[in-house]
C-alpha cells in the first residue's frame, strides 16, 4: 500500500516537534489521531521509523532514511503548487524565514513593511535563532547568515557585508576615559558574547601580530542586549554596523580606537538548501533584500 502526504506529514511533524503530543498541537489535529497516522506508515512500509520510549521517540536508520525522503516530496509538492498559484496572479502563500536575532530586529523587520505591501499574498514566518540551525529540519524556505559559509549543502547569495567597530556611549568615555592604545583597554569594562566566542576576537591587533581575543568583564548571549549595555555607559563593544546604525547616528554611540581597527568585513548571505527546490516566494524576497539593504544597512 502506497503512503500518503498526511501520513509523511505527521511523521515529520513528529520528528520535528519531538513528541506526538508537540506535533498533534502544531498540526491542529489529536494526539490519537498522528498515532493512527504513524501506525498506518509504519504497516504500509513493513518497517519501524520510531523508537518510541517513555522519555523519547528516537529515529531507526529507516526512519532516518524515510524522513529526508518524506522532507523532499512534501518541498516539491509544495512547490508544484505554488507554481499552478503562481499563474492566477499574485504569489501566495507562507515563507518561513530564519535569521539570527539583531539582523532580524535591525535589519529585515524595518524593510518587511516594503515587502507585505509588494506582496500582500505571501505569509511570511520569521524565526531567529543565535546559531545556524538544519533548514530541512525547521523546514526554512530561506535563512540569512552572517560570517563565513562552512556548509556545503547551502545554496548561498551574498547580500552584502557589515563592517567592525568598537563602540562606547559618550557617558562611559567621560567617566573612564577614552582609550588610546589597545594596551589601554586592560583597563576598561569589555563587553562580550557569552556563547558566540568567536565574536570575542576582536579587529585590533596585539604587539604580536595576532587578534585581540577578549575575555569579557560582561557578556549576554545577544547582540541586542549588548547594545543596551553599551548604551547604558556599561562598557565598550564590538558590533557589526548593521546593529548600531541609529544609536551612531544618534551620538548615543561613538567609535573607539578608530585608528587602530582593522577592516574587517562580515559577509551576510540568503542561503536554501542545495538540493531544495527554491520557491517563487523566497526569490522574491531574496530579490527585495539583495535590492533593498545596500547603501542602507550593508555595504556591497
Amino acid at each position: 500500500m502506497k503512503t500518503t502526504l498526511e501520513e509523511q506529514q505527521a511523521f515529520i511533524t513528529v520528528v520535528d516537534s519531538g513528541s506526538i503530543t508537540g506535533a498533534a498541537e502544531r498540526l491542529g489535529i489529536t494526539v490519537s489521531g498522528v498515532s493512527r497516522a504513524l501506525n498506518r506508515l509504519e504497516r504500509k512500509l513493513g518497517a519501524t521509523l520510531l523508537r518510541r520510549t517513555t522519555r523519547r521517540l528516537e529515529l531507526t536508520e529507516e526512519g532516518e532514511t524515510f524522513l529526508d525522503h518524506c522532507r523532499r516530496i512534501l518541498t516539491a509538492v509544495e512547490a508544484a503548487e505554488e507554481s499552478v498559484q503562481d499563474h492566477h496572479g499574485q504569489p501566495q502563500g507562507r515563507l518561513r524565514v530564519n535569521a539570527a536575532p539583531s539582523f532580524m530586529q535591525f535589519v529585515i523587520v524595518p524593510v518587511l513593511g516594503e515587502f507585505r505591501a509588494r506582496y500582500p499574498g505571501i505569509t511570511l514566518q520569521l524565526d531567529t535563532h543565535d546559531r545556524f540551525v538544519d533548514l530541512l529540519e525547521q523546514r526554512v524556505d530561506l535563512a540569512i547568515r552572517i560570517g563565513e559559509l562552512n556548509d556545503s549543502s547551502l545554496h548561498a547569495r551574498r547580500l552584502g557585508h557589515s563592517p567592525l567597530r568598537l563602540l562606547a556611549s559618550p557617558a562611559y568615555l567621560e567617566h573612564t576615559g577614552t582609550p588610546q592604545s589597545i594596551e589601554d583597554l586592560e583597563h576598561h569594562s569589555l563587553l562580550g558574547f557569552s556563547q558566540l566566542d568567536h565574536l570575542n576576537r576582536w579587529p585590533l591587533r596585539r604587539a604580536d601580530g595576532e587578534y585581540l581575543r577578549i575575555t569579557p568583564t560582561l557578556s549576554a548571549s545577544s547582540g541586542s542586549t549588548l547594545i543596551e549595555l553599551a548604551l547604558q555607559g556599561e562598557g565598550i563593544v564590538c558590533l557589526a554596523d548593521f546593529m548600531t546604525i541609529k544609536p551612531r547616528k544618534a551620538g548615543t554611540l561613538v567609535d573607539v580606537l578608530p585608528s587602530h581597527t582593522e577592516i574587517q568585513m562580515q559577509a551576510v548571505n540568503a542561503v536554501y538548501y542545495r538540493q531544495a527546490t527554491l520557491s517563487q516566494r523566497a526569490r522574491l524576497f531574496m530579490d527585495f533584500l539583495a535590492e533593498r539593504l545596500p547603501g542602507e544597512y550593508l555595504q556591497g
